[in-house]
């Protein structure tokens, strides 16, 4: 009886271990179809512009006028390329420092406040949608920049205060994350030969951990170069190059989200749109590259 009872519990757990193995791996090629079937289709749709359409490589990326309606049409995709990074760079700039700050403020500094309140309002900034921020932004920084600065208060200063706030939840957790990981006796040592708090946080604490900060900071910048409504409501959406951080100009999201609903499919209008879509994908995967180096170099 005993013999007949193990066996079933045998069979059960090997039943059960396959069907979770079943599933597991079901799951995994469904994501990964998924995924190649969204590049794959990307890919074609945005390359059907260069090899369909006969628009030169370095016309697009390259040129600076944008006229999909002229004759002829030109497709200069630089400008929306150029505010893309802009906004994305200047908001990790701004971003980084303050992340930074508040990781070690509620992991070094003072834990116990940072856990119960700092770190709550930090990730409640996660769950803002992008609506608010972008309509926030158009309501109080636009016309803040417009009575100090020059220009309308649009451009890519605006876009990039808004987007600071959007990826700051992202990048502070990474770093509480990476401080907290953080070996204990590293901090001790440092203690025990003499250092003050300020001396252990800035020569051991962030050099330390610096792979895993710049991995935070390189997430916060994938995330700010993807948003499409938050900056356009406060960019401007001009297509051209500023020569400053006061005047309007676009990005590659805008362009796509104003312009897609208004083209027909198929059409040359339509592959560029689907081409600015490609560069974006592309962007990302290099965000995620630099991610995975910055985790090897983490590692070592």
């Amino acid at each position: 009886m005993a013999r007949s009872n193990d066996s079933r519990r045998v069979k059960q757990h090997i039943i059960e271990e396959w069907t979770g193995k079943i599933l597991t791996s079901l799951c995994i090629v469904l994501l990964v179809v998924t995924i190649f079937s969204m590049v794959y289709f990307v890919a074609t749709k945005g390359l059907s512009s260069f090899f369909k359409n006969g628009i030169s490589l370095a016309e697009m990326l390259g040129g600076t006028s944008w006229k999909p309606e002229g004759n002829p049409p030109m497709f200069g995709a630089l400008p929306f390329i150029f505010g893309s990074f802009a906004t994305s760079m200047l908001a990790a700039v701004i971003s980084a420092p303050l992340s930074i700050c508040a990781a070690l403020f509620m992991v070094e500094i003072m834990p116990k406040l940072g856990k119960k309140v700092l770190q709550p309002a930090i990730e409640l900034l996660a769950g803002i949608p992008s609506v608010v921020y972008g309509f926030v932004g158009l309501s109080v920084i636009v016309p803040l920049y417009r009575d100090i600065f020059p220009g309308q208060g649009l451009g890519i200063l605006a876009g990039a205060s808004v987007l600071s706030v959007m990826i700051l939840p992202t990048m502070t957790s990474i770093a509480t994350d990476a401080l907290r990981a953080l070996p204990a006796g590293l901090k001790e040592g440092s203690y025990a030969l003499g250092a003050t708090r300020w001396q252990t946080l800035s020569r051991t604490v962030i050099p330390t951990t610096l792979p895993a900060l710049m991995t935070g900071v390189v997430l916060g910048m994938a995330r700010a170069f993807g948003e499409a409504l938050a900056v356009q409501m406060v960019i401007g959406n001009a297509p051209h190059i500023p020569n400053s951080l006061f005047q309007s100009t676009s990005t590659l999201t805008s362009v796509i989200t104003l312009s897609m609903g208004n083209t027909v499919m198929g059409s040359i209008q339509n592959n560029v749109l689907w081409t600015l879509a490609l560069i974006l994908l592309l962007m990302t995967f290099v965000f995620v590259f630099i991610v995975r180096w910055l985790e090897r170099r983490a590692i070592r």
